[in-house]
Protein backbone atom coordinates (compact mmCIF):
# COMPACT_ATOMS: atom_id res chain seq x y z
CA UNK A 1 0.00 0.00 0.00
CA UNK A 2 1.38 3.49 -0.79
CA UNK A 3 2.59 5.49 2.18
CA UNK A 4 -0.01 8.21 1.62
CA UNK A 5 -2.86 5.66 1.63
CA UNK A 6 -1.51 4.08 4.81
CA UNK A 7 -1.35 7.43 6.59
CA UNK A 8 -4.88 8.23 5.41
CA UNK A 9 -6.08 4.82 6.63
CA UNK A 10 -4.65 5.33 10.11
CA UNK A 11 -5.85 8.92 10.40
CA UNK A 12 -9.39 8.27 9.21
CA UNK A 13 -9.90 5.13 11.28
CA UNK A 14 -8.53 6.87 14.39
CA UNK A 15 -10.78 9.86 13.70
CA UNK A 16 -13.82 7.57 13.60
CA UNK A 17 -12.73 6.00 16.91
CA UNK A 18 -12.40 9.43 18.49
CA UNK A 19 -15.91 10.38 17.43
CA UNK A 20 -17.09 7.30 19.29
CA UNK A 21 -15.27 8.31 22.45
CA UNK A 22 -12.06 6.27 22.21
CA UNK A 23 -8.94 8.48 22.70
CA UNK A 24 -7.01 7.42 19.60
CA UNK A 25 -4.60 10.30 19.19
CA UNK A 26 -1.77 10.85 16.68
CA UNK A 27 0.65 8.67 18.67
CA UNK A 28 -1.63 5.64 18.53
CA UNK A 29 -2.41 6.30 14.88
CA UNK A 30 1.30 6.28 14.06
CA UNK A 31 1.75 2.95 15.87
CA UNK A 32 -1.23 1.52 13.99
CA UNK A 33 0.27 2.56 10.65
CA UNK A 34 3.64 1.06 11.63
CA UNK A 35 2.01 -2.21 12.71
CA UNK A 36 0.13 -2.48 9.40
CA UNK A 37 3.40 -1.88 7.53
CA UNK A 38 5.28 -4.53 9.47
CA UNK A 39 2.61 -7.25 9.51
CA UNK A 40 1.10 -6.64 6.03
CA UNK A 41 -2.36 -7.97 7.06
CA UNK A 42 -4.16 -10.08 4.46
CA UNK A 43 -7.44 -10.62 6.32
CA UNK A 44 -9.71 -8.54 8.50
CA UNK A 45 -8.71 -10.72 11.44
CA UNK A 46 -5.04 -9.78 11.06
CA UNK A 47 -5.99 -6.13 10.63
CA UNK A 48 -8.19 -6.35 13.75
CA UNK A 49 -5.25 -7.48 15.88
CA UNK A 50 -3.07 -4.69 14.50
CA UNK A 51 -5.66 -2.13 15.53
CA UNK A 52 -6.42 -3.70 18.90
CA UNK A 53 -2.76 -3.85 19.85
CA UNK A 54 -1.98 -0.25 18.91
CA UNK A 55 -5.19 1.76 19.28
CA UNK A 56 -6.58 0.31 22.53
CA UNK A 57 -4.93 1.10 25.87
CA UNK A 58 -7.49 -0.26 28.35
CA UNK A 59 -9.83 -3.29 28.37
CA UNK A 60 -12.81 -0.98 28.82
CA UNK A 61 -12.12 0.47 25.34
CA UNK A 62 -12.39 -2.89 23.55
CA UNK A 63 -16.22 -2.89 23.06
CA UNK A 64 -16.09 0.53 21.36
CA UNK A 65 -13.17 -0.57 19.18
CA UNK A 66 -14.96 -3.80 18.17
CA UNK A 67 -18.12 -1.94 17.18
CA UNK A 68 -16.31 0.69 15.09
CA UNK A 69 -14.07 -1.92 13.45
CA UNK A 70 -17.12 -3.98 12.45
CA UNK A 71 -18.81 -0.91 10.96
CA UNK A 72 -15.78 0.31 9.02
CA UNK A 73 -14.06 -2.87 7.84
CA UNK A 74 -16.73 -5.56 7.89
CA UNK A 75 -19.71 -3.55 6.64
CA UNK A 76 -21.93 -4.18 9.65
CA UNK A 77 -24.46 -1.36 10.25
CA UNK A 78 -24.39 0.67 13.42
CA UNK A 79 -27.06 -0.89 15.67
CA UNK A 80 -27.34 1.97 18.13
CA UNK A 81 -30.84 3.52 18.35
CA UNK A 82 -31.33 6.21 15.72
CA UNK A 83 -28.00 5.53 13.96
CA UNK A 84 -28.03 3.46 10.80
CA UNK A 85 -31.12 1.52 11.92
CA UNK A 86 -32.70 1.31 8.46
CA UNK A 87 -31.88 -1.84 6.44
CA UNK A 88 -30.94 0.24 3.39
CA UNK A 89 -28.79 2.76 5.24
CA UNK A 90 -25.52 3.32 3.37
CA UNK A 91 -22.21 2.08 4.68
CA UNK A 92 -20.30 4.91 6.44
CA UNK A 93 -18.15 6.99 4.07
CA UNK A 94 -14.94 5.81 5.69
CA UNK A 95 -15.47 2.28 4.43
CA UNK A 96 -14.79 3.26 0.83
CA UNK A 97 -11.29 4.47 1.68
CA UNK A 98 -10.41 2.23 4.60
CA UNK A 99 -11.37 -1.15 3.23
CA UNK A 100 -8.57 -1.01 0.67
CA UNK A 101 -6.19 -2.50 3.22
CA UNK A 102 -8.01 -5.83 3.20
CA UNK A 103 -6.87 -8.14 0.41
CA UNK A 104 -9.47 -10.86 -0.04
CA UNK A 105 -8.63 -11.92 -3.57
CA UNK A 106 -6.96 -15.13 -2.37
CA UNK A 107 -9.71 -16.06 0.09
CA UNK A 108 -12.93 -17.60 -1.17
CA UNK A 109 -15.07 -17.45 1.99
CA UNK A 110 -16.11 -14.21 3.63
CA UNK A 111 -13.99 -12.58 6.30
CA UNK A 112 -16.30 -13.78 9.07
CA UNK A 113 -16.02 -17.38 7.81
CA UNK A 114 -12.24 -17.12 7.64
CA UNK A 115 -12.19 -15.73 11.17
CA UNK A 116 -14.13 -18.67 12.54
CA UNK A 117 -12.04 -21.21 10.63
CA UNK A 118 -8.80 -19.56 11.73
CA UNK A 119 -9.84 -19.52 15.35
CA UNK A 120 -10.82 -23.17 15.27
CA UNK A 121 -7.62 -24.17 13.51
CA UNK A 122 -5.23 -22.25 15.73
CA UNK A 123 -6.47 -21.10 19.11
CA UNK A 124 -3.21 -19.36 19.98
CA UNK A 125 -3.52 -16.64 17.33
CA UNK A 126 -6.06 -14.67 19.35
CA UNK A 127 -3.66 -14.16 22.25
CA UNK A 128 -0.27 -13.59 20.70
CA UNK A 129 -0.41 -10.27 18.78
CA UNK A 130 -1.72 -8.08 21.64
CA UNK A 131 1.15 -8.42 24.12
CA UNK A 132 3.82 -8.26 21.42
CA UNK A 133 2.60 -5.12 19.64
CA UNK A 134 1.08 -3.01 22.43
CA UNK A 135 3.49 -1.32 24.83
CA UNK A 136 3.25 -1.89 28.56
CA UNK A 137 2.86 1.85 29.07
CA UNK A 138 -0.19 1.97 26.81
CA UNK A 139 -1.87 -1.16 28.19
CA UNK A 140 -1.09 -0.69 31.87
CA UNK A 141 -0.49 3.06 32.22
CA UNK A 142 -4.01 3.84 33.38
CA UNK A 143 -4.47 0.75 35.52
CA UNK A 144 -4.55 1.11 39.29
CA UNK A 145 -1.46 -0.49 40.85
CA UNK A 146 -3.76 -2.57 43.06
CA UNK A 147 -5.14 -4.31 39.95
CA UNK A 148 -1.72 -5.29 38.52
CA UNK A 149 -0.29 -8.77 38.94
CA UNK A 150 3.35 -9.35 39.77
CA UNK A 151 4.16 -10.06 36.12
CA UNK A 152 2.36 -6.91 34.95
CA UNK A 153 4.21 -4.83 37.52
CA UNK A 154 7.50 -6.26 36.23
CA UNK A 155 6.58 -5.04 32.72
CA UNK A 156 6.64 -1.47 34.01
CA UNK A 157 10.28 -1.64 35.06
CA UNK A 158 11.56 -0.36 31.69
CA UNK A 159 9.08 2.52 31.79
CA UNK A 160 10.03 3.46 35.35
CA UNK A 161 13.71 3.42 34.44
CA UNK A 162 13.04 6.26 32.02
CA UNK A 163 11.48 8.37 34.76
CA UNK A 164 13.74 10.73 36.66
CA UNK A 165 13.05 11.75 40.23
CA UNK A 166 14.47 15.20 40.94
CA UNK A 167 14.57 17.27 44.11
CA UNK A 168 15.32 20.99 44.51
CA UNK A 169 18.97 22.03 44.61
CA UNK A 170 20.74 23.23 47.72
CA UNK A 171 24.19 24.78 48.30
CA UNK A 172 26.83 22.46 49.67
CA UNK A 173 29.90 23.37 51.72
CA UNK A 174 32.29 22.60 48.90
CA UNK A 175 33.44 25.07 46.28
CA UNK A 176 33.82 24.87 42.52
CA UNK A 177 35.30 27.27 39.95
CA UNK A 178 32.87 29.99 38.93
CA UNK A 179 33.57 33.18 36.99
CA UNK A 180 30.81 35.00 38.87
CA UNK A 181 31.64 33.61 42.29
CA UNK A 182 31.79 36.07 45.16
CA UNK A 183 34.96 34.64 46.68
CA UNK A 184 38.43 34.93 45.15
CA UNK A 185 40.31 31.66 44.73
CA UNK A 186 43.74 32.77 45.93
CA UNK A 187 45.49 29.49 45.21
CA UNK A 188 44.35 29.37 41.60
CA UNK A 189 45.00 33.09 41.16
CA UNK A 190 48.65 32.77 42.30
CA UNK A 191 49.21 29.69 40.17
CA UNK A 192 47.95 31.51 37.09
CA UNK A 193 50.10 34.52 37.97
CA UNK A 194 53.24 32.43 37.31
CA UNK A 195 52.39 32.61 33.61
CA UNK A 196 52.51 36.41 33.67
CA UNK A 197 55.73 37.02 35.61
CA UNK A 198 54.12 36.81 39.03
CA UNK A 199 51.52 39.50 38.35
CA UNK A 200 47.87 38.46 38.99
CA UNK A 201 46.47 39.71 35.70
CA UNK A 202 43.11 38.02 36.34
CA UNK A 203 41.39 36.90 39.51
CA UNK A 204 40.08 33.36 39.72
CA UNK A 205 36.87 32.97 41.65
CA UNK A 206 34.92 30.08 43.07
CA UNK A 207 31.42 29.52 44.30
CA UNK A 208 29.55 27.04 46.45
CA UNK A 209 28.51 23.87 44.67
CA UNK A 210 24.88 22.93 44.37
CA UNK A 211 23.53 19.42 44.79
CA UNK A 212 20.05 17.85 44.88
CA UNK A 213 18.41 17.68 48.26
CA UNK A 214 18.21 14.28 49.89
CA UNK A 215 15.03 12.30 49.26
CA UNK A 216 13.67 10.39 52.27
CA UNK A 217 10.96 7.81 51.57
CA UNK A 218 8.71 6.45 54.33
CA UNK A 219 6.55 3.71 52.80
CA UNK A 220 3.51 2.11 54.46
CA UNK A 221 3.58 -1.68 53.86
CA UNK A 222 0.40 -2.58 55.72
CA UNK A 223 -2.20 -4.83 54.10
CA UNK A 224 -4.19 -2.00 52.51
CA UNK A 225 -1.05 -0.47 50.97
CA UNK A 226 0.86 -3.57 49.85
CA UNK A 227 0.22 -3.30 46.05
CA UNK A 228 1.03 0.42 46.02
CA UNK A 229 4.10 -0.13 48.21
CA UNK A 230 5.49 -2.69 45.75
CA UNK A 231 4.92 -0.41 42.76
CA UNK A 232 6.36 2.74 44.35
CA UNK A 233 9.32 0.93 45.89
CA UNK A 234 10.05 -0.35 42.39
CA UNK A 235 9.94 3.27 41.17
CA UNK A 236 12.32 4.36 43.94
CA UNK A 237 14.69 1.52 43.10
CA UNK A 238 14.76 2.51 39.44
CA UNK A 239 15.43 6.13 40.42
CA UNK A 240 18.30 5.10 42.71
CA UNK A 241 19.82 2.94 39.96
CA UNK A 242 19.59 5.84 37.49
CA UNK A 243 21.73 8.05 39.75
CA UNK A 244 19.07 10.40 41.11
CA UNK A 245 19.31 12.32 44.40
CA UNK A 246 20.72 10.64 47.49
CA UNK A 247 17.84 8.54 48.79
CA UNK A 248 17.00 6.95 52.12
CA UNK A 249 14.19 4.39 52.16
CA UNK A 250 12.25 3.23 55.21
CA UNK A 251 9.16 1.05 55.49
CA UNK A 252 6.70 0.90 58.33
CA UNK A 253 3.55 -0.81 59.48
CA UNK A 254 3.81 -1.61 63.18
CA UNK A 255 7.53 -0.81 63.27
CA UNK A 256 10.17 1.05 61.27
CA UNK A 257 12.61 -0.77 58.97
CA UNK A 258 15.45 0.81 56.98
CA UNK A 259 15.74 -0.57 53.46
CA UNK A 260 18.33 1.75 51.90
CA UNK A 261 21.06 -0.88 51.75
CA UNK A 262 18.65 -3.65 50.79
CA UNK A 263 17.46 -1.75 47.73
CA UNK A 264 20.98 -0.85 46.57
CA UNK A 265 22.34 -2.48 43.40
CA UNK A 266 19.93 -5.39 42.99
CA UNK A 267 17.24 -6.11 40.43
CA UNK A 268 13.75 -4.78 41.26
CA UNK A 269 12.22 -8.21 41.85
CA UNK A 270 15.10 -9.17 44.14
CA UNK A 271 14.90 -5.84 45.93
CA UNK A 272 11.20 -6.28 46.64
CA UNK A 273 11.79 -9.83 47.85
CA UNK A 274 14.51 -8.62 50.19
CA UNK A 275 12.29 -5.79 51.32
CA UNK A 276 9.68 -8.32 52.36
CA UNK A 277 12.23 -10.32 54.31
CA UNK A 278 13.81 -7.27 55.92
CA UNK A 279 10.46 -5.85 57.02
CA UNK A 280 8.95 -8.41 59.44
CA UNK A 281 5.65 -6.53 59.64
CA UNK A 282 4.94 -6.58 55.87
CA UNK A 283 1.14 -6.53 55.36
CA UNK A 284 0.57 -6.07 59.09
CA UNK A 285 -1.29 -3.27 60.89
CA UNK A 286 -0.47 0.43 60.69
CA UNK A 287 0.95 2.64 63.47
CA UNK A 288 2.17 5.66 61.54
CA UNK A 289 2.77 7.89 64.55
CA UNK A 290 4.94 5.33 66.34
CA UNK A 291 6.98 4.62 63.19
CA UNK A 292 7.43 8.31 62.47
CA UNK A 293 8.62 8.93 66.03
CA UNK A 294 11.15 6.10 65.70
CA UNK A 295 12.42 7.62 62.45
CA UNK A 296 12.82 11.09 63.94
CA UNK A 297 14.50 9.85 67.12
CA UNK A 298 16.95 7.50 65.38
CA UNK A 299 17.57 9.14 62.01
CA UNK A 300 15.69 12.35 61.32
CA UNK A 301 16.96 14.54 64.14
CA UNK A 302 20.53 13.38 63.47
CA UNK A 303 20.49 14.88 60.01
CA UNK A 304 18.73 12.46 57.64
CA UNK A 305 15.57 14.57 57.45
CA UNK A 306 17.21 17.97 57.88
CA UNK A 307 16.67 19.97 54.69
CA UNK A 308 15.42 16.87 52.86
CA UNK A 309 12.34 16.23 50.74
CA UNK A 310 10.30 13.64 52.63
CA UNK A 311 7.90 11.40 50.73
CA UNK A 312 5.35 9.52 52.86
CA UNK A 313 3.47 6.76 51.05
CA UNK A 314 0.38 5.77 53.02
CA UNK A 315 -3.42 5.80 52.93
CA UNK A 316 -3.51 7.40 56.37
CA UNK A 317 -5.25 4.55 58.18
CA UNK A 318 -3.80 4.98 61.68
CA UNK A 319 -4.57 2.23 64.21
CA UNK A 320 -2.64 4.06 66.91
CA UNK A 321 -3.10 7.50 68.45
CA UNK A 322 -3.81 10.11 65.78
CA UNK A 323 -2.72 12.86 68.19
CA UNK A 324 0.77 11.39 68.29
CA UNK A 325 0.88 11.31 64.50
CA UNK A 326 0.03 15.00 64.40
CA UNK A 327 2.78 15.76 66.93
CA UNK A 328 5.39 13.79 64.95
CA UNK A 329 4.35 15.47 61.70
CA UNK A 330 4.86 18.82 63.40
CA UNK A 331 8.38 17.74 64.40
CA UNK A 332 9.10 16.53 60.88
CA UNK A 333 7.87 19.78 59.32
CA UNK A 334 10.48 21.71 61.33
CA UNK A 335 13.29 19.58 59.90
CA UNK A 336 12.25 18.76 56.33
CA UNK A 337 12.42 21.07 53.34
CA UNK A 338 9.14 19.68 51.97
CA UNK A 339 6.72 16.93 52.93
CA UNK A 340 4.91 15.15 50.10
CA UNK A 341 2.22 12.60 50.99
CA UNK A 342 1.23 9.99 48.39
CA UNK A 343 -2.20 8.61 49.22
CA UNK A 344 -3.85 6.41 46.53
CA UNK A 345 -7.27 7.09 48.07
CA UNK A 346 -7.09 10.71 46.95
CA UNK A 347 -7.55 9.55 43.34
CA UNK A 348 -11.30 9.64 44.03
CA UNK A 349 -12.81 13.08 43.29
CA UNK A 350 -14.98 12.67 46.39
CA UNK A 351 -12.08 12.05 48.76
CA UNK A 352 -11.91 14.08 51.96
CA UNK A 353 -9.31 13.72 54.74
CA UNK A 354 -11.82 12.45 57.29
CA UNK A 355 -9.78 9.49 58.56
CA UNK A 356 -8.22 10.44 61.90
CA UNK A 357 -4.63 9.76 60.80
CA UNK A 358 -4.87 11.64 57.50
CA UNK A 359 -6.75 14.51 59.11
CA UNK A 360 -3.98 14.91 61.70
CA UNK A 361 -1.20 14.84 59.09
CA UNK A 362 -2.86 16.96 56.39
CA UNK A 363 -1.97 20.45 57.79
CA UNK A 364 1.75 19.63 57.71
CA UNK A 365 1.85 18.32 54.11
CA UNK A 366 3.15 20.61 51.38
CA UNK A 367 1.63 18.42 48.65
CA UNK A 368 -0.78 15.47 48.59
CA UNK A 369 -0.90 13.28 45.45
CA UNK A 370 -2.45 9.93 44.59
CA UNK A 371 0.37 8.12 42.68
CA UNK A 372 -2.04 5.20 42.24
CA UNK A 373 -1.06 4.38 38.64
CA UNK A 374 1.77 4.89 36.17
CA UNK A 375 0.09 7.92 34.64
CA UNK A 376 -0.49 9.40 38.11
CA UNK A 377 3.26 9.50 38.79
CA UNK A 378 3.73 12.82 36.95
CA UNK A 379 2.09 14.88 39.75
CA UNK A 380 4.25 13.00 42.26
CA UNK A 381 7.49 13.82 40.45
CA UNK A 382 6.41 17.43 40.04
CA UNK A 383 5.62 17.72 43.77
CA UNK A 384 9.05 16.35 44.70
CA UNK A 385 10.83 18.84 42.43
CA UNK A 386 9.10 22.03 43.61
CA UNK A 387 11.47 24.56 45.14
CA UNK A 388 10.39 27.05 47.78
CA UNK A 389 10.57 30.71 46.85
Amino acid sequence: MPEADLASLAARFAARLRTEGLPAGPERSARFAEAVTLTDPRTTKELYWCGLATLVADPSEIPTFDRVFAIVFEGFPDRRPGVGSQPDSPVPPQRAELSEVVDTEDSGPSSSDSDSSDSSADGDDDASPFPTLATAEERLGGRDFASLSGDELALLVDVMRRLRLATPLRKSRRYEPGSRGRRIDLRTTMRQAQRSGGYPVSLARHRLRTKPRRLVVLCDISGSMEPYARALLQLIYCAMAAGGPATEVFTFATRLTRLTRVLAKVRPEVALERAGRAAPDWSGGTRIGVALKAFLDRYGARGVARGAVVLIISDGWETGDATELGEQMRRLSRLAYRIVWANPRTASPHYQPLVAGMAAAWPYCDSVVSAHSLRALDPLMHALAIAKR
